[in-house]
């Protein structure tokens, strides 16, 4: 690898970390930058979680005010990304991919609309809950679920994973967008990290390329929990739909 080839893979690492960190999709820059730079396809996808790990670490830990007085909650819905992203690795290293790629972009889709009407749909559901004794802390019974099926489609490939995550946080818990994005960056890092796991020890991984997207994630990630904290609530959630519908088109195209 020549050292332009090496740099210009960092800085999709940095841009990574910070999109990952902020929204998700992340894995739209760096995935395609590898297969451009002639890395195969499934290593490139391999490859490109591992690296990516570190930089979900740095958006954890710059996101870690909004995490406090979550502990509860992080461990209950964290346990269902750690099943979805097992059970997503697996599904990679073992199906065809064709029947779960028709489906991404439905997904993708469906996360953005989530997004856009969350709010309502959200006071909808605290009405409902509220009618029964209140929103859990950790929110109402088909979030679980929902963390875990996106924990699958997170272990499988993992672009526009946090799209999916916010629609499914913004909508079942009540809490703030800011303190979801660090919910957010929590469960994304256990898919990311136990897929990485099932990924080192049974699959192919280009260790030059994980770390030099580990390297530029841990900048990004850093970059992105400075940039993200900033934004108000509308406007966060209006980078969520544009950043999905990128991913959407990106995927499509």
């Amino acid at each position: 690898m020549s050292p332009v080839e090496a740099a210009l893979i960092a800085l999709a690492g940095v841009a990574a970390g910070t999109i990952n960190t902020v929204v998700g999709s992340g894995t739209l820059i760096t995935f395609p930058t590898l297969l451009a730079f002639g890395v195969p396809p499934v290593t490139a996808n391999v490859s490109n979680t591992v690296g990516l790990v570190p930089g979900s670490m740095s958006g954890v830990f710059g996101y870690r005010r909004e995490l406090a007085g979550q502990r509860s909650r992080v461990l209950r819905l964290g346990s269902a990304s750690l099943l979805g992203g097992i059970l997503g690795a697996v599904l990679l290293l073992w199906l065809p991919s064709a029947a779960f790629d028709a489906i991404v972009p439905v997904l993708i889709l469906l996360g953005v609309v989530l997004v856009v009407i969350g709010p309502r749909v959200q006071r909808a559901v605290a009405a409902r809950a509220e009618a029964r004794g209140g929103i859990p802390d950790h929110g109402v019974w088909w979030v679980w679920p929902a963390v875990a099926a996106t924990g699958v489609y997170g272990g499988y490939f993992g672009a526009a994973q946090g799209v999916l995550l916010m629609a499914v946080l913004g909508i079942g818990v009540a809490d703030s967008m800011q303190r979801h994005t660090a919910t957010k960056n929590v469960l994304a890092l256990i898919v990311n990290a136990v897929a990485a796991l099932v990924f080192i020890a049974v699959a192919e991984v280009d260790w030059e390329v994980a770390g030099l997207i580990a390297l530029g994630s841990v900048i990004g990630g850093q970059l992105g929990a400075t940039v993200g904290r900033r934004l108000p609530a509308s406007l966060l959630r209006a980078v969520i739909a544009v950043v999905g519908l990128t991913a959407l088109v990106a995927l499509l195209v």
